[in-house]
């Protein structure tokens, strides 16, 4: 995007005036020092001078000029998705190859084009890394040096091993987002004081700006382009927690509203097996947590700390995708040709079976459907979607407790049973509870121990009881879903709080949803009450 004159002025005013306090601008004019908040002013003052809008002109192109030739054979990347993969191997369909992503506009130091033994793919280096980017997506030579120009900005570098970028321009618990990696870049907003520079940090959900150390040791600034952001899991997964504590469960662990065990009356959340949260303190055997949006109290022995929590971390960690519009639509193929058979809904976190350039692929369930019957596919474009590597996290839960009558007393007695086999293995065509169920083999089993007779398949059990709207439902409804053709293939049941239990894929197991992380075709009462 080409930015009007006095944005580029506001812009490069605040470049070198933060390359002067970082000690890295000693060989270029340097700027008058001025806070980011008066520099609007400094440009108005002075704006229908043509003498200055031609000093920042001619500034501009220097840095343009200078910033283009640190590449000796610049690639430029163009693509309408957000983002496209950067490789380790030249082969989209293995997801274990994908060292980082490039971000439309990024540069490229092209090394081989075509790479050795391939026709798609160019090996380059860009954000200290080299791999394979498919071609199509690659502009090269003149028409490179030409449009990069209009990606330029004032952005600062990553030198350090490990950079934590945080919420608010101070060192303290609970204030970290994620982690920089060596060699890459972000744009820089401004300075706040001298210790921290305010930059963009667009691709952590659900931020726009964020803060680095502005320590010359740990970044440098210069105009350029965006270049390759990692995807190294020692340094975006462990440092995106001030302590980490990992769970060492295999199945989920209670989190509790105070360090003690009441039962079914101080539970707020689940903390899945292997999932990743900030240890904020301890008391009495108890460690107060805080993991997405669940703060509270779990047992200290059932929780790694220090490398024992880190070994865990690097071993579980997994490509997540978050999506970050209302609705979007999932595909059967990696194509806007191919039809939409569901939505997805915002703020909820996905599994990442495969990545593609402009495309994910998701693991919603597999139901009573084979696992690879269907794909379940959303595009990146417009930002729709972040996908990092990270550790799941804990899960909003609170039992239900209504005692009112005989008839909710029962319901939140199937509730609470249903979820005590969260974390417990996914089988298709299963029906035990510990060893492994498939969706409808779940509810069957669940349903049977409060006398409801359920057939076998969702499909058949999606004809039972009383059609309910989700304004009405209640926990221990069941709630369907659709395949692509159309046809019931998965259930769940209602657990309250916008909840659902399944028994989701082999890869996800037993968990809890939001209940329409997809879009559901039905919801029934089969309890008759």
């Amino acid at each position: 995007m080409i930015l009007p004159m006095k944005k580029y002025a506001i812009l490069i005013l605040l470049c070198l005036c933060s390359l002067s306090a970082c000690g890295k601008s000693k060989e270029k004019p340097v700027a008058k020092e001025a806070s980011a908040s008066n520099l609007e002013d400094v440009v108005d003052e002075k704006a229908s001078s043509s003498e200055l809008s031609k000093k920042v002109e001619e500034r501009k192109q220097e840095e343009e000029e200078l910033a283009l030739s640190r590449y000796t054979n610049l690639g430029l990347v163009q693509c309408d998705s957000s983002f496209i993969n950067f490789r380790s191997q030249p082969n989209e369909n293995d997801i274990q190859n994908i060292i980082g992503i490039l971000k439309n506009g990024a540069g490229v130091e092209i090394l081989e084009s075509p790479a050795a033994g391939t026709e798609n793919w160019v090996k380059v280096r860009s954000g200290g890394l080299d791999g394979y980017i498919s071609n199509q997506f690659l502009l090269e030579g003149e028409k490179a040096k030409e449009k990069a120009k209009e990606y330029m900005e004032p952005r600062v570098t990553i030198l350090a091993e490990k950079l934590r970028i945080r919420s608010t321009p101070e060192k303290i618990d609970g204030n970290t987002l994620g982690s920089c990696a060596k060699g890459e870049r972000y744009i820089v907003l401004g300075r706040s004081g001298k210790d921290y520079l305010k930059i963009s940090a667009d691709t952590i959900e659900g931020v726009e700006e964020a803060y680095i150390s502005s320590s010359a040791e740990n970044v440098s600034l210069e105009y350029g382009l965006d270049e390759a952001r990692s995807y190294n899991l020692k340094q975006k997964v462990i440092n995106q927690y001030d302590h980490l504590g990992v769970s060492k469960a295999q199945d989920y662990i209670n989190i509790r509203s105070d360090p003690a065990d009441k039962g079914i009356d101080n539970i707020i959340g689940k903390f899945p097996g292997y999932a990743g949260g900030d240890i904020l303190g301890e008391e009495n055997g108890w460690l107060k947590i805080r993991s997405g949006e669940i703060t509270g109290y779990v047992k200290s022995e059932l929780v790694a700390q220090g490398k024992e929590a880190e070994q865990l971390a690097l071993a579980h960690a997994q490509v997540m995708a978050t999506v970050n519009t209302d609705a979007l639509n999932v595909r059967a193929n990696p194509s806007t040709e191919s039809n939409a058979w569901t939505k997805v809904t915002r703020d909820q976190r996905y599994s990442v079976v495969n990545q593609l350039d402009g495309w994910v692929q998701l693991d919603l369930d597999s139901g009573d459907d084979q696992e690879g019957d269907q794909g379940a596919y959303v595009s990146t474009r417009d930002n729709n979607v972040t996908v990092n590597y990270g550790l799941i996290e804990a899960i909003s839960y609170r039992p239900a407790q209504d005692r009112a009558n005989i008839a909710a007393k029962r319901r939140s007695d199937l509730v609470n049973f249903a979820c005590q086999f969260v974390g417990n293995p996914y089988v298709w065509g299963g029906t035990s509870l510990t060893h492994g169920a498939d969706c409808s083999g779940f509810t069957q089993t669940i349903m049977s121990k409060y006398g409801v007779s359920l057939p076998r398949v969702s499909r058949e059990q999606s004809r039972t009881g009383v059609k309910v709207s989700s304004e009405n439902m209640r926990p221990g409804d069941l709630i369907f879903y659709a395949n692509r053709r159309g046809v019931v293939n998965h259930v769940g049941i209602y657990i309250g709080n916008g909840q659902v239990v399944n028994a989701a894929s082999r890869r996800s197991g037993i968990r809890i949803y939001r209940w329409n992380y997809r879009t559901p075709v039905a919801i029934r009462n089969v309890l008759g009450e």
